[in-house]
């Protein structure tokens, strides 16, 4: 089996590192390197030549939709996967303007970031295996390098909005447990309306819920990050 090679651009080092252990937990790839800036990522991938970039989008020296164009710019075979805490309309449409691969928000769960490199593998390896394709295989690669980019999930479902879901996933961020009372008021919304999104969340894997029982022992439905297992 082909090893893909995988460069990270993160100026977290500590993000950058759980990337790399999420890297590492999907078969088929290796991290090469781990890039702080735009010039290192320059230099990293002359020497390196990696399959792909997991790509921020906010560096010190720069920003990382530059980087993308440059790389389709030069004709590189190199393709990138967007990660960032952008959420705007403007920067997914770039991103699919200049062929970014997939556009994941943060923070990453790490089914999603999974499906992202899994997605990529498969594309890969089709690209690759035949020297032509005819129209169905044509379509299963453009599905695959496409950017639906829902922050967690591949297809965005009827009723669910972009930028409302990804309202509902930082809610989450820095803390594992809410009600759906309680991300209707972080987020300027209904209560059926939270609900909606929270029940989306965990059909992609991102959220479970469980029943608690309060002090009077008034039963309540509540959300929790899943965690991947070790």
């Amino acid at each position: 089996m082909t090893i893909l090679r995988v460069l990270i651009v993160e100026d977290d080092a500590r993000i950058a590192e759980l990337h790399r252990r999420f890297v590492e937990k999907v078969g088929g790839f290796e991290v090469v390197g781990i890039a702080l800036n735009l010039t290192e990522t320059r230099e990293m991938v002359e020497l390196l030549d990696p399959d792909l970039l997991l790509l921020d989008l906010y560096l010190p020296d720069g920003n990382g939709m530059d980087m993308l164009r440059e790389l389709r710019g030069q004709g590189r075979q190199i393709d990138v996967v967007l990660i960032t805490a952008a959420k705007e309309v403007n920067a997914v449409q770039q991103a699919l303007q200049n062929g970014a691969f997939d556009y994941l928000i943060k923070p990453v769960m790490f089914p999603r970031f999974a499906e992202a490199l899994h997605k990529f593998q498969r594309y890969h390896v089709q690209l690759h295996q035949v020297e032509q394709l005819d129209q169905t295989e044509i379509d299963q690669l453009r599905q695959g390098h496409s950017v639906p980019s829902v922050p967690g999930g591949s297809s965005v479902p009827k009723g669910i909005d972009l930028l409302t879901l990804g309202k509902v996933q930082h809610v989450f961020h820095g803390s594992e447990c809410f009600s759906a009372e309680e991300v209707a008021a972080s987020i300027g919304a209904s209560r059926s309306t939270a609900r909606r999104y929270l029940e989306y969340l965990i059909t992609t894997g991102e959220l479970r819920a469980d029943i608690v029982y309060g002090s009077v022992g008034r039963p309540e439905r509540r959300y929790f990050v899943t965690h991947p297992s070790a």
